[in-house]
């Protein structure tokens, strides 16, 4: 064996998930089409994360937290969602025994370039085979294989993907996926504004589109337009100033003035849930398995957490002399995530279909669901528990 574990993609989830294993003494090849230079520096892309605090534990004990900075990071201390023009908001505020929020709101680039710092502390058992691409995957009871665009091919016990939703990967292994195409697209951008924050999300449902306003450092918070794609060109079309007027006048001036930062990115929205996670000596993670529209923000999180629950298997193979592609190991951690993601996946798409149709009896419902919601505190724990996510959700189930 050339390696005993290959990962295909160098992004958040597959660099995590070497991370996970720093200890591990396996030695590990990973394969990114990207630079090493592309990813040591990569650019504004718009995006902004909000991290839940299992992600943040996770990302500690990488030690990729650590390379950040606080003055990069903004807690989330209340969340809003507003129905249309109603001035009814169903609220969400931190619990008393917390003193640092709900989540935790980070620019993409940033966490992208804090953990591929961390992944080069990394010693000789880790490869990183750049401007790299795959062309074919296998695998059999002997072996995994991987064929490199440079006519190389790589053997371990076991390959893990994590090339994004629209995996090549799991459609070579045979593993179909459930994808949804909302027709819409996400528009994000930083804008500065004259009022305070006060750390507070919303997320609006207006008539038409949806605009999420997110806390960033200071007084920028992320701006996340969602549009039917046949309007994107219009909003984007915008001057800087009638943007700034028209996101102004959404949000009823209730952070004053904007102003637009840099330029916004668009991003068609696609949600996709693999139907398995694992094959022979073969298991998805991060988008790979699971790709979420972002309007419950779980997407990046449950990438994190998927990897820390297949990590958690190959350590313990490891400690017991097992083998890190066992079957029995693969559909533990299938089994383990899949009830983490299958509910949160079902659940944010009925969410997006719920507060994108603007249909009379559908607007009725949703106003209905904001409130029933904020007068039973059994259902605003639930949703709070699964903003902060302190841990996994599979950890409170038997295995």
């Amino acid at each position: 064996m050339q390696h005993d574990l290959i990962i295909i993609g160098a992004g958040p989830a597959g660099l995590s998930f070497a991370l996970s294993l720093r200890d591990s003494g396996l030695k590990v090849a990973i394969v990114e089409r990207l630079t090493r230079d592309e990813l040591a520096d990569p650019p504004e892309d718009g995006r902004d994360i909000a991290l839940t605090h299992l992600s943040r534990r996770l990302m500690q004990q990488h030690g990729s937290w650590q390379r950040i900075g606080d003055e990069h990071i903004s807690p989330i201390h209340r969340a809003e969602v507003v129905d249309g023009d109603s001035p009814y908001a169903l609220h969400f505020d931190k619990p008393a025994d917390e003193s640092d929020g709900l989540g935790f709101l980070v620019a993409n680039y940033r966490i992208r370039k804090a953990i591929f710092e961390e992944f080069e502390t990394l010693g000789e058992n880790f490869t990183l085979l750049d401007a790299t691409e795959v062309e074919q995957v296998h695998s059999d009871d002997r072996a995994a294989q991987v064929r490199l665009d440079n006519g190389k091919t790589l053997e371990a016990q076991l390959l893990v993907a994590a090339d994004t939703r629209f995996s090549q990967s799991r459609r070579q292994m045979g593993i179909a996926a459930d994808s949804v195409d909302f027709g819409r697209s996400a528009i994000v951008c930083e804008m500065e504004h004259e009022l305070d924050h006060g750390h507070t999300a919303f997320e609006c449902f207006h008539y038409g589109r949806t605009l999420a306003i997110l806390p960033m450092p200071g007084q920028v918070s992320s701006i996340v337009v969602t549009a039917p794609a046949d309007q994107v060109d219009d909003i984007v079309g915008l001057s800087p100033e009638a943007f700034a007027r028209d996101i102004e006048q959404r949000l009823r001036h209730r952070l004053g003035s904007m102003k637009l930062l840099g330029k916004c990115h668009v991003y068609p929205l696609v949600a996709v849930h693999a139907r398995r996670f694992q094959a022979r000596r073969f298991a998805l993670i991060g988008d790979a398995a699971v790709g979420m529209h972002p309007v419950t923000a779980h997407g990046f999180n449950l990438g994190l957490s998927g990897q820390d629950l297949l990590a958690q298997g190959l350590l313990q193979a490891v400690r017991s002399g097992g083998d890190i592609a066992a079957p029995s190991l693969l559909q533990r951690y299938q089994r383990r995530h899949m009830l983490s993601t299958r509910p949160l996946y079902h659940g944010t798409n009925a969410i997006v279909g719920l507060f994108t149709d603007d249909e009379f009896p559908v607007t009725l419902a949703r106003k209905a669901v904001l409130r029933l919601s904020n007068h039973l505190p059994p259902v605003k724990w639930a949703i709070r528990q699964q903003l902060m996510a302190k841990q996994h959700l599979s950890s409170l189930l038997p295995i």
